[in-house]
């Protein structure tokens, strides 16, 4: 959108008071170069975004270990060759106490100076809200939600208008606003109303302020319906979470599947006949046919049996394995103890290995889980006499309306149901198409996060983030990497598998900078 002579005016203002601010007065060190000029940077448009890349910026994302933002995380990410950072922020780090109508300035002013820090080095900066007042993905949750609540909600169109009023006039190409991080648990009209009324507030104090709003179901569906309030949106790049978050403690991680990329899968989760809420499809036997040999061996890894379970294995007709599983407190077969206070029951983490002889002449294995709740079987593996066991790896899809069928051919397990070869052609339809036809509806498109956790395995990560980065390059869309400093980032990310380069006193993953750099 072009900036008015006005807005331009606003903008000279806000940068001569910020400039002549003693807490904004910065020198570049010689190892940095000096910053390019602002018109380098490319102007938005809420149907037409630029292919930003850059970063995640984390310093207000909770307010338990807030700090001001860093000069040199704009210095190094403008001279590695991005021009975008996402500041996920905290409201409760500029509110006095808890009265979330009173602001610190003082905070205010910290957010303010990365804004000017962008402007210097050439760095787009989107604004967002990881915490609003009413919605949060993160611990403690917010209440009441803002879905429902008026309260909620006029709450959160102070903070927005008090933002837009004060980034009043600056140009679009230096600050976007996001309004919120991944919203779920709310209907589409439910969160449309709330973006409406959020943008009311916004535009009464900053008409042209470019906004971009996440996806519905964290950031994974578009809601066209929000073309209508002229607003970009986000999406992300986390699927599948077996690789983006394996081993991380905030989600349920423990019993993910070792990684690998391209991962050929099936369905793990096997629920009883009796999950009647469940669809039927789901609670039928696995079938695997095939050519199993002399000596040929089933292996099941137990992952995870929620209260019981009754695993029966038959060879054509013939049963050749019936183990009950009963998880429980104190020391088992099970590896750890995992009570969940929602249902009241034990659902143990086992990862345990049940392996079964094949007989001979057998056409067809059936396993089901016969009684009880369901078991999670995390890798299923089968072996022919003496050949290399052909293993593929157990998702937990709970939407899954179809069951296993597999196919062993003497060597090789095949799963031959749609979506068990999850690569880049999996990843482009699943995750990419459905924002391209967003994009080519009129309405701009980013992806606001991604990453790798450092317990995903270096070489693993790097195969599916440069899976990723293709399709978006192929499709026009850009991107912010969470984090930049950080587990997920290209500076001390913590990882064992790797060497790091010194880089100004910190740990630096050269070789996913210079992947993030090709793209």
């Amino acid at each position: 959108m072009q900036t008015t002579s006005s807005s331009r005016r606003d903008f000279l203002r806000y940068s001569a008071a910020f400039l002549s601010s003693s807490a904004l007065l910065h020198t570049t060190p010689a190892c940095i170069s000096q910053t390019t000029s602002k018109s380098e940077l490319p102007e938005p448009k809420w149907f037409a975004l630029p292919r930003w890349r850059g970063f995640n910026l984390c310093e207000k994302f909770n307010v338990g270990s807030a700090t001001a933002f860093l000069e040199s995380d704009f210095q190094w990410i403008h001279q590695f060759g991005f021009n975008f950072v996402r500041l996920p922020m905290d409201y409760r780090t500029w509110i006095e106490g808890d009265d979330k109508r009173r602001f610190k300035e003082k905070t205010l002013q910290e957010i303010d100076q990365a804004l000017q820090y962008g402007q210097s080095y050439g760095v787009h900066v989107c604004m967002n809200f990881h915490r609003a007042p009413g919605y949060t993905v993160a611990n403690p949750p917010e209440r009441p939600l803002i879905w429902q609540s008026e309260e909620a909600l006029e709450m959160c169109a102070l903070h927005w208008q008090t933002f837009a009023k004060r980034y009043r006039g600056v140009p679009n190409r230096y600050l976007s606003f996001n309004l919120f991080n991944e919203p779920a648990g709310c209907t589409q009209e439910e969160y449309c109303k709330v973006v409406s009324r959020i943008c009311q507030a916004i535009r009464s104090e900053d008409p042209d302020r470019l906004i971009i709003c996440d996806g519905l179901s964290w950031g994974q569906e578009p809601c066209m319906p929000l073309k209508d309030l002229k607003v970009a949106q986000a999406t992300r790049g986390y699927s599948p979470m077996e690789i983006s978050h394996y081993g991380a403690n905030w989600v349920n991680s423990r019993n993910y599947p070792y990684p690998r990329w391209p991962m050929i899968s099936f369905n793990g989760l096997m629920p009883s006949p009796g999950k009647s809420e469940l669809p039927e499809e789901t609670r039928r036997p696995w079938i695997i046919r095939g050519e199993f040999g002399a000596d040929a061996k089933l292996r099941l890894k137990i992952g995870v049996v929620s209260q019981s379970a009754t695993l029966v294995v038959k060879a054509d007709d013939k049963e050749i394995l019936r183990r009950k599983f009963q998880p429980r407190d104190g020391q088992g077969e099970w590896k750890e103890v995992v009570f969940s206070k929602e249902y009241n029951i034990y659902q143990n983490i086992y990862d345990l290995d049940v392996v079964v002889d094949i007989p001979s002449s057998v056409q067809t294995l059936t396993i089901q889980n016969v009684d009880g709740d369901w078991i999670y079987i995390s890798e299923l593996g089968i072996r022919s006499g003496n050949a290399v066991e052909s293993t593929i790896t157990g998702t937990q899809d709970w939407r899954s309306k179809e069951a296993n069928q597999l196919r062993y051919d003497g060597k090789t397990l095949i799963n031959e149901l749609s979506n068990a070869t999850k690569d880049r052609a999996w990843l482009y339809k699943e995750n990419v198409e459905p924002w391209v036809k967003a994009k080519d509806a009129g309405i701009g498109v980013m992806v606001g996060e991604f990453g790798a956790y450092n317990k995903t395995p270096h070489d693993i990560a790097l195969h599916w983030l440069e899976d990723m980065l293709a399709n978006w390059r192929d499709a026009g869309l850009g991107w912010s990497l969470w984090n930049f400093r950080g587990s997920f980032g290209i500076l001390d990310s913590g990882r064992t598998d790797i060497e790091y380069e010194d880089w100004h006193g910190h740990k630096l993953d050269r070789k996913m900078l210079e992947l993030l750099q090709r793209y």
